[in-house]
Formats: structure tokens, sequence, C-alpha cells
């Protein structure tokens, strides 16, 4: 499993498989977003020097039921900060874009490539595409939420585009999305319902530095 990440802060637009990224190589995002490209290189290198047959699929912004709800990603702040009418957090001015998918659309496309006979990377993703403040909009507007919308400063090497051309996976894999984002969006806020009810009504905010889902208690001693 590779990531769009590889892709780092792309200069062409949408992302195909044949684009070789833009990528900071001792940024703070180096570790992920070059650990994944090595892989790639690796699993390539087997192929070539033993026949290993190879799959690599480029998995774009994945959301769904069961996610980390303290993982620090964008769907999953989002909805829980919203739930819990707290400020609804951008890093920056929210005009970068990310491009979201529903996980059932990505197991499907994982279990075609797998099945399949294609060995060069694949992009796995949803081609629809938002700025990040529009789609908070959306989440507000979704979970009827109280909350503000707020800006942070913005991360460093935060991508400005993410779009995946899917032409190879609708062409090799006969695959392509079948979830709408909407679709998608209300059985993820119904699944953070239940988690934020099951913790007590309140959870820890959610952000990047959060490394497990808590319920909002006082460890002070």
């Amino acid at each position: 499993a590779s990531t769009s990440e590889i892709y780092g802060d792309p200069k062409i637009h949408p992302q195909v498989e044949t684009y070789w990224g833009n990528v900071n190589s001792i940024g703070p995002r180096s570790c992920y977003d070059e650990g994944k490209r090595v892989a790639e290189t690796m699993m390539y290198s087997y192929q070539r020097q033993s026949g290993v047959d190879v799959r690599v699929a480029r998995i774009f912004n994945t959301f769904g039921p069961r996610m980390h709800p303290n993982d620090g990603r964008v769907v999953s702040n989002f909805i829980l900060q919203a739930l819990q009418d707290q400020n609804i957090t951008m890093y920056g001015d929210g005009s970068q874009t990310r491009s979201f998918q529903y996980v059932d659309d990505l197991v499907n496309g994982l279990i075609k490539l797998m099945n399949g006979n294609y060995s060069l990377p694949v992009n796995l993703g949803n081609p629809d595409e938002y700025t990040i403040a529009d789609f908070a909009h959306k989440i507000k507007a979704l979970t009827n939420s109280r909350s503000n919308i707020v800006s942070l400063p913005k991360t460093t090497d935060d991508p400005r585009k993410r779009k995946p051309d899917i032409t190879v996976a609708k062409t090799h894999l006969n695959w392509s999305p079948q979830w709408s984002v909407d679709r998608g969006l209300v059985q993820t806020v119904a699944y953070f319902r239940r988690e934020v009810a099951d913790f007590g009504g309140r959870f820890k905010p959610p952000g990047p530095h959060a490394s497990r889902p808590n319920p909002l208690v006082d460890h002070t001693f």
C-alpha cells in the first residue's frame, strides 16, 4: 500500500501515475513521503531482480466508519469537532484541496488490483475535489453544528492540491468510485456520533498530535 503523498506538493494536476512528484526530502513530512517512495523502489527492484509479483496502490484520502477518532486526519477531526461544537480548525486559509474516497470503494479497488494482472502503480481515489474550507462548511452543515470555522497557522510542506487521475484504474481494473462523498459522510458521521456517546459525550480536542481516542478526563494529580 503506497500513498498519494509520494507526489508531494504536485506541480501537475490532477496527479497521474507517471508523475515523479515534488517532495522535500528533509522536511517534517519527509519520513512518511520518502518512506513510501523508497518502498515502491524496493518492490520494483525485487520485481526486476527476482521476478516477484508486485502490486502498488497509491491510496488517496480515505474515510469511513471505524476511523481512529484521534488520528489527526481532516475528516475525523472536522466531524468530531463539529459534533462537540468545538472550533473546526483548518491549517492555513483553507484554499488547499483534497479528494476524499469512501472506504468501501478503496476495498473494492484493492481487491480488483490484487486479483488482476496490472503490476505498475495505480491511483485509488475519488476525483471529487474540495477546498478544505468548503469541506469544513459541508461537515458543519451535515452535523447541524454550532462550531466556528477557524484558521490555524499553515503546516510546513502541506500540499496545495490533491486529486487523482484514475484513468489507469478505470482502464486496467474496471474500477471507479461508486460512493459519493455525501453518502459516505452520512455513514461516517453516524459512526462518530455513536463513538462520542460511548465515551461519555466528549473527546479531547482532536488534532495532529493526538495518538489515541480518550474521553475528556482530567488526569491532574
